[in-house]
């Protein structure tokens, strides 16, 4: 931060500040956590000469505090894998089930949005597709945020919701679900991938969105079939045609990335003798709203009654629970 030719690069210098903020918070954090302790220690030490109520409540009052910057710091040493610190690209896509499958859909990035912005968390919606009725079928979005991509890692999988219908006369009980995928959004320079223009075909069309002058006027939005792979992108947020070939263009890259390390990872499982068990599409957490009320992740037992809560965005409690058992 200190050469010359620091702001040359606009882009880059701003995420080295970031970056160097971060470590700033992260080191006072540790910082913090000790001089709470040597506080404690010291009172303890008056409470051996002076028995004092007021000493031990002090004590007592400031050990959750402890507890949960202590909690804070072990969550931040797991996010320790090689894209943690990347942003994220986030899909949601409703299942089977159509009017009931698309507004759970929408409940999900409802859910996403309120907890990016307990986080200060930036989100950009590259494309869209509603449903017939109500809801979402497909929603593609950018987080940006240092370490989205650790955080949101845990969501990967498939989502159960279980409720009484608002959509169904009879007000009976509907199961849903809906799909999320996460894939950290490594910026182009960082991706040693080379696209063939032969292996790929553009679509222009006209964009979808909502009002806004100039909106749904011209052909810009862009799809971008990978046919080797049947990868399909598709991008309409921005104005500009350019804008948006180049964002889907980076996002088929980060695709195709992933997909070579997936292939690394399983040669290497081979070579060690381990059986596969990538299962993409398996149910990773229920939300039950009738009978009883009742979230459950599958793979580390977690559980809250509070849905709504939980539907507000509150799910750190499951995100840490994923870090600490580990992938």
């Amino acid at each position: 931060m200190q050469q010359e030719n620091f702001w040359q690069d606009r882009k880059k210098s701003e995420q080295i500040i970031n970056e160097c903020n971060e470590l700033k918070n992260q080191l006072q954090s540790v910082i913090d956590l000790k001089n709470e302790i040597n506080d404690n220690i010291e009172t303890c030490e008056l409470l051996k000469l002076e028995p004092s109520e007021t000493w031990y409540k002090k004590i007592e009052d400031n050990l959750p505090k402890i507890n949960q910057q202590i909690e804070d710091i072990t969550i931040k040493i797991l996010l320790n894998g090689p894209h943690d610190r990347f942003d994220a690209i986030m899909e949601i896509h409703s299942g089977a089930g159509g009017t009931e499958a698309c507004d759970w859909a929408s409940m999900l990035d409802r859910m996403y949005e309120r907890w990016c912005l307990r986080h200060n968390f930036k989100t950009e919606v590259v494309d869209v597709l509603l449903g017939e009725e109500a809801g979402i079928k497909s929603k593609t979005i950018l987080i940006h945020g240092l370490y989205a991509y650790g955080y949101l890692k845990s969501e990967k999988g498939v989502h159960r919701l279980v409720r009484l219908s608002p959509f169904d006369s009879g007000n009976r009980r509907h199961t849903s679900f809906a799909s999320i995928n996460i894939t950290p959004y490594i910026k182009d320079e960082e991706i040693d991938i080379v696209i063939n223009p032969n292996d790929v075909r553009i679509d222009v069309y006209r964009s979808s969105g909502k009002g806004g002058q100039g909106v749904n006027t011209t052909d810009s939005a862009v799809r971008i079939t990978h046919i080797p792979t049947s990868i399909v992108v598709t991008c309409q947020n921005e104005r500009s045609q350019i804008q948006n070939k180049e964002t889907a263009f980076n996002i088929l890259k980060n695709k195709l990335y992933l997909i070579e390390l997936e292939k690394k990872k399983e040669d290497l499982k081979k070579l060690k003798g381990e059986n596969s068990d990538i299962n993409f599409g398996s149910q990773i957490r229920s939300y039950v709203m009738h009978p009883y009320s009742l979230v459950k992740d599958h793979r580390t037992n977690e559980e809250v009654t509070d849905v709504l809560k939980v539907l507000d965005g509150d799910i750190d409690i499951f995100i840490n629970s994923y870090l600490k058992k580990g992938e």
